[in-house]
């Protein structure tokens, strides 16, 4: 039987090197059709650095680092780093799980291109980067409140922008609505409030 070599080795190769190097801190492991690892978020840069620089994995490309909100949870976003290794043909997916009020470690001084990962994370979701050079929102406005792609953030924004004739410039207001939209619904955010329209006649007509 041919010996595995670091360019052959397999997903179960691959799981068990992890396991010997960071045991205690790995949740879970999944092998579908992406290579997945849950871990303690106390370890991201300590994983991350070891998945670039072991010579087994050579996970060399940082693909993308995104956010995911699950509201009901204590520890409600999950923040995912895609890797790839072009030497081995790899690719595998980190998940950590945080709260809002939790840093991540940044892991900008080993993949310098998460900078804008992570800016764009926190400007989004509210997720913040420990030791990130500049943590500044970047996509929406300065003065914009909130973060948009939460699951609670109302759909209708806080504040709206537009050209105002008499002061003959652009301005900042708070949105005004005749109508209640902020009472989201995970579910069916249009339905609740039509069943409830529809209560509101039937006891008026009883």
């Amino acid at each position: 039987m041919p010996k595995k070599t670091p360019a052959n080795l397999n997903d179960e190769d691959i799981q068990k090197l992890l396991h010997a190097n960071f045991k205690k801190s790995i949740i879970n492991i999944e092998s579908y059709h992406d290579f997945s690892v849950s871990i303690a978020s106390e370890i991201t840069h300590d994983f991350i650095r070891f998945l670039k620089e072991s010579r087994d994995l050579q996970y060399s490309t940082l693909i993308d680092i995104c956010g995911v909100d699950y509201p009901n949870r204590p520890d409600r976003f999950d923040v995912v780093y895609h890797l790839l290794s072009m030497t081995k043909n790899k690719r595998i997916r980190v998940k950590i799980s945080t709260s809002d009020n939790q840093p991540v470690p940044s892991i900008v001084n080993i993949f310098p291109a998460a900078e804008w990962y992570e800016r764009e994370a926190y400007d989004l979701y509210g997720i913040t980067f420990s030791n990130h050079p500049d943590m500044r929102r970047m996509l929406t406005d300065y003065n914009f409140q909130g973060f948009p792609l939460r699951k609670d953030f109302p759909l209708t924004g806080y504040t709206q922008v537009r050209y105002d004739d008499t002061q003959k410039r652009v301005i900042q207001e708070p949105v005004e609505l005749g109508q209640e939209f902020r009472d989201f619904d995970f579910e069916s955010p249009w339905l609740g409030h039509i069943s409830e329209a529809n209560s509101n006649e039937t006891n008026e007509d009883d």
